[in-house]
């Protein structure tokens, strides 16, 4: 969000924001410090320090993670004034980096450390290697410690016209004039970051990498909003008057944000639409990986990096089968308890999904009326934490609508931390392009998952862990935890006096498990698009509009959906071993925040973190 009027010139105020901060460019990018790292012999101690140390290389590549963890500020302020170089280039620089700091982290001596920060080197190495074995791909975006792999740079759901415009609007902040000079210089580099895009999105095209005809339509349709939004000042320009007003900072910003929007990053977008087009001139329907160049190779790696494990496709799709088959037979009593006694679950549950007694009034009315639905779930589930944890934390949170232009792309909700600082809160994306998208019945589970005791609640604890950990994020952990959240939400009573509720539990899982069938059918096994929605409408009883995009986001985000029941398995499977093993000594309490506060880790860490809890007994 951009600017006002202050006394310093923009050019002092962003010298003193840089003032520490290595090699920030006048374009308002970073360049990677990769030639600029010291590896230090294998006698070096390894230190926290050398972790924190890590963490800005990395933040130094991504500007924009650090604004949303709030570590902009002091030496490293000049990244408030940044976006990530996306050329070619930049992310070679990246890559050289990771690659630098991995061999330094393997060099080091951590015998002398305590578990934790031992842990937080091995979680460290194992990000970067997984990383690097995807920026070794021919093609594709990388998400480093993170779960947005991507095979094509821009997409329905993936890019920085959607990125960009969103986080400045709702993240970057508007407090005084350095933050109002660091949004213009965000923007003004955008026409850049817009291009570098480009120069990957034509190489791809170029070796015969294109997304399907479905998603290029979709995100044309987008993109063409975009540009025309920000040609005509409907981009970033209203929502920047609104912010600057609530700081108290002078409007005047908005006249020297408006020209740049208007003109370079406009031009910018339809340089992006034009190589769209071109994409969708060679296009295919073909969803899958398989029938992209080195596809086989690029979903592999992609499930290894969502999954952190060496499941093999065939491995997941069959776990799919096995876990929808004992959810469904799960969910089969309740569904003759309350009367839809005739066909399958799947067909059950889409009788269900039509009873007017469980949908939500249509337009603004209903959209209202789920916003306040989801407050009060917020708050009843707050109030249940100290019953599942001796760690307790408090934290800051807000539920919002999606941005207009990016609800046809998206699911229908998704959640995830605020800063480390605090300053940014967390929060929960709710999808309200229609009320019909959700259900009073499995609303609730929606906004356990994304908020409490889900996505906003392990963040808030990864936010304690060293800056390096709270960078860092794991696919299956991230999405498995927030499975286990909605778990935790039915055994602490969510459910007992709304049992249709634990209905749309239950399908929550089920379609987790359909997930781990449907990625892998549709990238390994040859899937159509249409035998993929199919699937979840009929096995799962699944809302075949919110499925469309479901199924549209696997083939933009390989391997991705795979994550979130793998994980939850393992945290279940975690939590029974340690049953067993401690008979009466064991503490659900104890055991939560012995998977929690181990922070978001790989899964074989995660198994280190339960191996610990029981050697103390419990």
């Amino acid at each position: 969000m951009p600017a006002s009027s202050s006394e310093f010139t923009r050019r002092e105020i962003l010298r003193g924001m840089a003032a520490g901060a290595s090699l920030l460019v006048t374009s308002g990018c970073k360049q990677a410090p990769a030639d600029t790292t010291v590896i230090p012999s294998s006698a070096s101690p390894a230190t926290p320090a050398v972790l924190e140390d890590i963490a800005y290389n990395l933040l130094a590549h991504e500007p924009e993670r650090a604004t949303n963890l709030g570590v902009d500020a002091g030496e490293h302020a000049g990244l408030r004034a940044a976006l990530e170089d996306q050329s070619p280039a930049g992310q070679q620089a990246y890559a050289a980096t990771l690659r630098a700091d991995l061999e330094r982290i393997r060099s080091l001596d951590v015998s002398g450390l305590d578990a934790d920060t031992r842990t937080s080197f091995e979680v460290v190495g194992s990000a970067y290697a997984t990383a690097l074995d995807g920026f070794a791909l021919p093609y594709g975006d990388v998400a480093v410690g993170s779960w947005r792999n991507a095979p094509y740079v821009v997409i329905q759901n993936v890019g920085t016209y959607l990125d960009v415009p969103r986080f400045m609007d709702s993240v970057h902040p508007l407090r005084e004039p350095p933050d109002a000079e660091a949004y213009l210089a965000r923007v003004e580099a955008l026409d850049k970051t817009l291009d570098g895009e480009i120069e990957r999105m034509r190489a791809a095209t170029d070796i015969g990498v294109t997304a399907p005809d479905f998603l290029l339509d979709k995100a044309i349709a987008q993109l063409e909003r975009t540009r025309d939004d920000a040609a005509s000042g409907a981009l970033l320009l209203p929502q920047l008057r609104d912010n600057l007003a609530e700081a108290n900072l002078s409007a005047d910003w908005v006249e020297r944000v408006a020209p740049v929007v208007q003109g370079p990053v406009a031009e910018a977008l339809s340089r992006q639409l034009d190589e769209l087009r071109r994409q969708r001139s060679k296009a295919t329907a073909d969803p899958g990986m398989w029938a992209r160049p080195h596809g086989e190779q690029w979903y592999a790696w992609a499930l290894r990096a969502s999954t952190t494990t060496t499941l093999s496709p065939d491995e997941v799709h069959g776990r799919g089968l096995e876990e929808l088959e004992a959810l469904h037979a799960r969910m089969d009593p309740i569904l003759r308890e309350i009367g839809y006694t005739e066909g399958t679950v799947g067909a059950r549950m889409q009788a269900l999904s039509q009873d007017p007694r469980y949908k939500f009034a249509e337009g603004d009315p209903g959209r209202a009326e789920i916003m306040a639905f989801i407050a009060e779930r917020i708050e009843w589930i707050t109030a249940q934490m100290p019953r599942a944890f001796n760690t307790l934390v408090d934290p800051n949170l807000e539920v919002r609508r999606l941005p207009l232009a990016e609800e046809p792309g998206a699911p229908g909700a998704y959640g995830g931390a605020g800063s480390k600082d605090g300053s940014i809160p967390g929060r929960m994306w709710i999808n309200l392009r229609t009320t019909d998208l959700h259900r009073k019945y499995d609303l609730p589970d929606l906004a356990f998952h994304e908020t409490i005791p889900g996505h906003v609640w392990e963040g808030e604890y990864s936010n304690r862990l060293p800056l390096v950990r709270s960078v860092l994020a794991f696919n299956a952990f991230s999405e498995g935890w927030a499975l286990y959240g909605e778990q935790l939400a039915d055994e602490l009573g969510a459910y007992d006096q709304f049992e249709v509720g634990r209905l749309g539990y239950l399908q929550s899982l089920a379609f987790r498990a359909c997930r781990m069938v449907v990625d892998t059918g549709l990238h390994h096994k040859r899937w159509s698009r249409s035998q993929a929605v199919e699937f979840f409408v009929e096995r799962n009883g699944s809302k075949r509009q919110e499925v469309e995009s479901e199924v549209d986001r696997y083939c933009s985000w390989p391997g991705q959906a795979c994550g979130y029941k793998v994980g939850h398995s393992e945290i279940v499977r975690q939590r029974a071993r340690a049953q067993d093993e401690l008979g009466s000594r064991f503490d659900l309490k104890a055991f939560n925040d012995a998977v929690i506060l181990g922070g978001n880790a790989p899964l074989d860490v995660l198994a280190n973190n339960v191996e610990r809890y029981i050697a103390s007994g419990g």
